[in-house]
């Protein structure tokens, strides 16, 4: 499975997906490869920064969270 990289497209905000319109499978998709981003940011135990950076990653993928 590749690496999900952002798109570069400038009109990715006309393109962006929600969330809960995503199936099973693209969602887990989406999930296993933050999780790989995730690896490379500092921990943290708030949930708050735990959802914004998970939103600011898909809002990077054309996904809406």
């Amino acid at each position: 499975m590749g690496q999900l990289k952002p798109s570069e497209s400038p009109d990715l905000q006309e393109r962006r997906r929600d969330w809960t319109d995503l199936g099973e499978e693209e969602q887990t998709r989406l999930q296993i490869a933050y999780g790989h981003y995730l690896d490379s940011l500092p921990p943290t135990c708030s949930l708050e920064t735990k959802i914004e950076r998970f939103r600011h990653w898909l809002a990077a993928h054309g996904v809406d969270y």
